[in-house]
């Protein structure tokens, strides 16, 4: 997909989810792109799952625009938001405000990425991902890897009175989070990744209309792409363990999903996309090819909430990426095996 095309960076993820710096740095000629035990039901926080649900089912179904701003150390970032859910289901646009100028517009699983620069557009299928939605799956097991606690009093962000809710992990295997709820929607306002020493990133509302002051006219893209460049964007299922990968998980987290992605060049990246519901990580696998310009950079990286591992397994390069600590995604890749299927 990238020979000479340009390609539309990675997106903001969830409750902040993987940035593209380090992405751009360890896979620059990549892809486009102990068990705990259970927690007993009848302890489990009713009120804090209910809550994450409600804030999680107001981000997907509610009318709303407005303006948040990402921060990650020392990086600010501006994004607009129009959502609207109509009789075809959910339509949204989202318009980077500094940098490169980006559009991507969603019609439900649907997502075209504007490049006004190169007149292109990048079509591809997947769901959203973006914020204020919160959750991966309805929450359920949530409580046995993280502390929930409801806060008091109320606070206010972007005009509104919030409620503020805090999940702290049980474990050392992914970060704490506090999100503020808006007291009569439910939709997130402001989400915060923390780690042992403090907040990490921060998604956090500017400017914000709900329901009926939202006008579906704001779906409009800035730019009017007739004439311009349409590139579909394939992606393959794939199984990676039929294919002789073992990779164990850390407790809580589960395969959302298993593709196979196209690379500029002609070679293809393997992605795996795993999440314990709220945390996430992708774990890519690329053929390693000898006098290429793959990168050979093995190792650790981390900025801010992002770490990266790579390595190289026998005949390909392992890449485990997520917002989570270092030693998790560091483990999950040294862990992992390739046990090559018998040739019949």
């Amino acid at each position: 997909m990238r020979d000479a095309k340009p390609v539309c960076g990675q997106r903001h993820l969830h409750v902040p989810r993987v940035g593209g710096v380090l992405v751009a740095m360890m896979l620059a000629g990549g892809a486009v792109l102990a068990h705990l035990p259970a927690v007993a039901a009848e302890s489990q926080p009713a009120g804090e799952v209910q809550l994450l649900q409600r804030m999680h089912k107001a981000a997907r179904s509610l009318d709303y625009a407005g303006v948040y701003t990402y921060q990650q150390g020392s990086t600010v970032l501006s994004t607009q938001i129009v959502h609207v859910v109509d009789g075809t289901g959910e339509r949204e646009r989202v318009s980077l405000l500094d940098g490169q100028p980006r559009e991507y517009i969603r019609h439900n699983e649907i997502t075209q990425c504007l490049l006004p620069d190169h007149k292109v557009v990048l079509k591809e299928r997947r769901d959203s991902e973006r914020f204020p939605a919160v959750l991966f799956d309805e929450g359920e097991q949530l409580a046995a890897h993280y502390a929930m606690r409801l806060h008091e009093p109320v606070e206010r962000v972007a005009g509104r009175k919030c409620q503020v809710l805090e999940l702290e992990p049980r474990d050392a295997h992914r970060y704490g989070y506090r999100f503020c709820a808006d007291k009569e929607t439910g939709l997130p306002l402001r989400a915060q990744t923390v780690g042992p020493e403090g907040v990490l990133i921060q998604i956090v509302f500017n400017t914000l209309q709900v329901g009926s002051q939202v006008a579906p006219e704001a779906l409009t893209p800035a730019w009017n792409t007739k004439g311009w460049k349409v590139v579909e964007l394939p992606v393959e299922e794939v199984d990676l363990a039929s294919e002789g990968w073992r990779i164990p998980l850390p407790p809580g987290y589960r395969p959302l999903t298993q593709v196979l992605r196209p690379m500029k060049a002609g070679r293809q990246v393997k992605q795996m996309v795993v999440s314990d519901g709220l945390a996430s990580m992708s774990i890519f696998i690329e053929a390693f090819a000898e006098n290429s310009d793959q990168p050979h950079a093995a190792g650790l990286m981390r900025k801010g909430a992002v770490s990266v591992y790579r390595k190289r397994i026998g005949d390909h390069w392992l890449t485990v990426l997520g917002e989570v600590p270092a030693e998790t995604v560091r483990d999950l890749a040294d862990r992992t095996e390739y046990v090559p299927l018998a040739v019949p």
